[in-house]
């Protein structure tokens, strides 16, 4: 392909976040020129020596720009550095990276007189904006805020990041199961089925529903039929014929389901084979219980598993647990309320309840871990809760999942509509991620839970607050 003459080549100026939600952003725009003002540079090395959760991305940014940069003259630095042979494929990157020095530029220079680090990069942006032309200069942020000051201060051209969003809206993400209108069999031209065992298979057509992906669950209208993929190739699916009424009368740790997304969970967290259940959906939908209740039948009755790990973002995102007294676990109890919750209800009928968790804690020999301490680990046999997946990225995730050794489940619940991080938005959560990326593995399955089961009144207040 022809190089585009530099006219057509757009400048891209990256705020900080941009470098701090994805570390190599700069080497994702192709053939475009990408500059980074002093200021960012600034506010990545004040964030590098932090406490926080994106201390060790700042690092990582820095290193990478320092590798790209390292043989380069101040003169060259300033004039933009060449990004070839740092990528592969077609979106490997060919443009220049630049460092701009944006606390050389004069007050004529500046919109906003101000000293504050956004007010520096809009500035910057600005005036190459003015000075760059025929070039079109793009600001880009993840900052909304940032991004209407940028627009109010005669910038032209800004844009949100998102190379790194799998999906464009959030309406779009994978729902684990697919309804169709009216009777399944209505929709059927012709099947073959057979028998495996207990199990009933339909081979159907794959026109039925081309974007069918394994273990995507189907269910009707009617509640009359529902099935799972089971294996597909490019013109049939095969269906494993789940029953309607048999799956709603499944029965884990005395919880039995109580609507048709609960029931699909159910029958996803009690199958061996499915070693990573994701659940979404809002609160009181009952995804911690029913996480629980299948890890309780699997390790206590079907011993299936040696022991439950249960762990969680904390609200510093994973960094801290801060000087609570006690061992690991104790500080940690705190944070993993809902599961004692959980466990309570389980067993608010017995006659000491108190004496029954005790019982059941050491018996199932649940483990309460920090999320802190789940790198270099190696998690054999066992049944592992991750609650509040929704303010995790994706790296994160990748960490606690690959520790996952032999004969581990994992099951990955939240709700995407309370996210905490300062840096994640829907689109951008390791949830979300893990949801499309984990799509077509046959060892995965995920279910959005609709409805709120806890209370009535919990369930007027998801829809009307």
């Amino acid at each position: 392909m022809p190089r585009k003459k530099v006219s057509d080549r757009k400048i891209y100026v990256l705020d900080t976040n941009i470098l701090l939600h994805e570390p190599f952003a700069f080497l994702s725009f192709k053939e475009h020129d990408v500059v980074v003002p002093m200021t960012v540079l600034e506010e990545l090395d004040h964030i590098k020596d932090s406490k926080k959760d994106v201390s060790r991305d700042a690092r990582i940014s820095i290193r990478a720009m320092e590798d790209a940069l390292h043989d380069a003259t101040p003169e060259q630095i300033i004039e933009g550095v060449t990004l070839e042979g740092l990528g592969s494929g077609q979106a490997a990157p060919t443009g220049r990276l630049s460092i701009y020095a944006d606390y050389n530029m004069s007050k004529a220079n500046s919109v906003f007189t101000s000293n504050e680090n956004d007010n520096r990069i809009i500035n910057a942006a600005l005036y190459l904006q003015s000075h760059k032309a025929p070039r079109q200069v793009v600001l880009v942020t993840k900052d909304i805020n940032m991004r209407l000051k940028a627009k109010g201060a005669g910038m032209v051209n800004v844009e949100d990041y998102r190379t790194d969003q799998l999906i464009s809206d959030i309406k779009y993400l994978s729902r684990g199961y697919h309804e169709f209108p009216g009777r399944f069999w209505d929709k059927i031209k012709s099947v073959e089925s057979r028998s495996e065992g207990r199990d009933t298979i339909h081979t159907v057509e794959r026109s039925v529903l081309p974007e069918a992906y394994i273990n995507e669950y189907f269910i009707d209208e009617e509640r009359e039929f529902a099935g799972m993929v089971e294996g597909m190739d490019d013109k049939h699916l095969d269906i494993l014929d789940l029953g309607f009424e048999r799956m709603m009368s499944r029965n884990a740790w005395g919880i039995t389901p109580k609507n048709i997304g609960q029931a699909m969970a159910l029958h996803a967290l009690l199958d061996p084979h499915i070693d990573l259940v994701i659940l979404t959906g809002p609160a009181g939908s009952g995804k911690t219980l029913l996480a629980l209740a299948a890890a309780l039948e699997m390790v206590i009755e079907d011993k299936l598993y040696d022991k439950i790990i249960v762990t969680r973002s904390t609200p510093e995102i994973a960094e801290s647990i801060g000087f609570l007294p006690g061992t690991e676990e104790e500080k940690m109890m705190p944070w993993l309320a809902a599961i004692t919750d959980s466990l309570e209800a389980l067993h608010k009928h017995d006659v000491n309840s108190h004496s029954s968790m005790n019982y059941i804690m050491e018996k199932a020999n649940i483990q309460f871990k920090s999320i802190n301490f789940m790198r270099g680990r190696s998690i054999q046999n066992s049944f592992v809760l991750l609650d509040e997946c929704q303010n995790l990225t994706a790296s994160q995730l990748k960490t606690i999942i690959t520790r996952c050794g032999q004969g581990t489940k994992i099951v990955c619940s939240g709700n995407l509509a309370q996210i905490d991080s300062n840096y994640l938005s829907p689109l951008t959560s390791g949830l979300t991620y893990l949801v499309e990326k984990f799509k077509d593995f046959s060892g995965s399955a995920t279910i959005s839970l609709d409805g709120v089961v806890r209370s009535r009144l919990a369930e007027y207040a998801e829809q009307v607050l």
